[in-house]
């Protein structure tokens, strides 16, 4: 199913996989509960009768905040036009939902490819100005990097042919992928969403929350359209969505008599970023008996003693690769294996700064879940506030490029603000670099998964920095935890596992199985 609204800058909706009959699943799931056996969809809709027992059903469950019931159906959409600054906001912002995206990493930004919100005429010749010279930046950093990225990776890989067209495309993707800070968070995406019915709801009814309003009414109305036209009872029960000035946001702005949505002040970034004490993740909270507690919990799965299984020996079978063969399974078993469900009794919560386009990776982590920002309480207009990669920094010529295009999109910014428009339509100029600023929990267990994978040197750069940080603060606060920590060839290492490094052509080029975590150090 296709809903395509009037316009060139339209999102793409597409409805590519959904049960038949959704809304007939849900009932009869919720009749399967209270029968002797398993009630069939159709029979929730044989006849007059069974169709009015159906409704009123939905209709008690669905008010009484039974809502399981509803996830049963699940609904996968493929979404075209929709820009990065609504995935971050809106689509990727919980954990209930399974997305794959084209890359920016990877995949090359043609220009015209950008969500366009419906300006002034003299806003949208500003907009559009601006994002043909944030376009033009790209263009020129993912040139002028070549010089500084070939001379890393020859540094790393001395043997290799650095001509190959093998390895040269290797470096031009590390250009990419350096240069797309520079990008507008209007570029478009595209992706397969699957959600289930309930997110669907869900989606329905905040649609018009900060930060992308505007862009969310229109993909989750695609996305209502293509639903009702398959089964158009499922939403039958939706309510109507929270207008946006009755949201809590919202109306705390409103009582201290401030203008919702306009930009936040300085003083809050100020006092964040000094809280990091120069870190790019900060420890400020976890479970002071957290090694303790996991050990009972793994002496309580075994149904041993203290006497018989002590504290260290008891984390040692768990965490010590060598010990557990689950850690070196490449499909993640330890959410579902006994002995492994014991991680989730140590909890952290770190403080972090990471650019847009590397919290849109980091917040697919859906188990580490943070409280991400309205991001127009952070935005200053007069201020530019953003990330720099090291490897922009390392290099004269791309970070006085690189800081003018900034300068540039701030200037858009400004400018569309004195003309009046929203500061919700100005923030689709933001570039990829800017920083959200945030906080980040979970358990043992979720965070275990996602240093593994990104403490790889081929892990986007900010995130490995900040897995970095994060596991050394656990390994000097929890020691028994924190020496099994570490980059996934050191666990193929204590695992013996070979070889090492499981990525082949695309090792890093250093032995960091050898390294202590605080060692760690990368540049491309």
């Amino acid at each position: 199913m296709l809903a395509r609204m009037e316009g060139t800058q339209e999102p793409i909706v597409r409805l590519t996989r959904h049960f038949t009959t959704p809304f007939d699943v849900t009932v009869a799931s919720a009749r399967t509960c209270y029968a002797p056996r398993v009630i069939e969809p159709q029979e929730v809709s044989i006849d007059e009768r069974a169709r009015s027992r159906r409704d009123r059903i939905a209709q008690s469950i669905y008010q009484a905040g039974h809502h399981t019931t509803f996830q049963h159906a699940t609904f996968t959409f493929a979404l075209e036009r929709v820009s990065r600054q609504f995935i971050w906001s809106f689509l990727h912002s919980h954990p209930f939902y399974n997305s794959e995206q084209v890359s920016q990493r990877y995949v090359e930004v043609r220009p015209g490819n950008f969500v366009e919100p419906p300006l002034s005429e003299a806003g949208r010749e500003l907009f559009r100005r601006t994002v043909a010279g944030q376009m033009a930046a790209y263009a020129d950093l993912t040139e002028s990097l070549e010089g500084v990225v070939r001379r890393e990776y020859t540094a790393l890989f001395p043997h290799r042919d650095a001509d190959a067209k093998r390895w040269a495309s290797v470096r031009e993707r590390k250009q990419m992928e350096v240069a797309r800070y520079v990008l507008p968070v209007a570029t478009q995406a595209h992706l397969y969403h699957t959600i289930s019915g309930i997110t669907l709801h869900r989606y329905h009814r905040l649609s018009q929350q900060f930060d992308t309003p505007w862009e969310q009414r229109r993909v989750v109305e695609g996305m209502v359209l293509c639903v009702n036209e398959v089964d158009p009872d499922f939403l039958r029960l939706a309510e109507d969505p929270i207008p946006l000035d009755e949201t809590p946001e919202f109306r705390y702005f409103a009582a201290l008599e401030e203008v919702p949505g306009r930009p936040g002040g300085g003083a809050y970034v100020l006092e964040f970023d000094e809280s990091l004490r120069g870190r790019v993740s900060l420890l400020v909270d976890s479970k002071p008996n957290a090694e303790e507690t996991m050990a009972q919990a793994v002496r309580d799965v075994l149904g041993v003693t203290r006497d018989a299984m002590a504290n260290a020996r008891a984390i040692d079978l768990v965490l010590n690769p060598a010990q557990n063969r689950y850690l070196a399974d490449t499909l993640n078993l330890t959410a579902h294996a006994k002995l492994t469900r014991s991680m989730v009794h140590p909890h952290f919560t770190f403080r972090k700064k990471l650019s847009h386009t590397a919290d849109s990776q980091d917040q697919r982590h859906r188990l580490t879940p943070g409280s991400r920002p309205i991001l127009a309480r952070h935005v200053q207009p007069d201020q530019p506030d953003y990330i720099v990669p090291p490897l922009i920094a390392s290099e004269a010529v791309c970070r006085d490029r690189y800081v003018r295009s900034m300068e540039e999109a701030w200037a858009g910014i400004r400018g569309l603000l004195d003309l009046g428009e929203p500061l919700e339509y100005a923030m689709y100029l933001l570039p990829n670099a800017f920083p959200i600023r945030f906080e980040e929990s979970g358990d043992l267990l979720a965070f275990h998964h996602k240093w593994t994978k990104r403490l790889c040197c081929t892990a986007q750069e900010e995130i490995w920095a900040a897995c970095r940080d994060e596991v050394a603060q656990v390994a000097s606060a929890h020691p028994a935890i924190g020496r099994f920590l570490g980059a996934p060839c050191a666990l193929r290492l204590l695992a013996k596992e070979t070889p090492y490094c499981p990525e082949g052509d695309r090792f890093c080029g250093v032995p960091v199985w050898k390294l202590p975590v605080e060692r760690y150090e990368r540049v491309l």
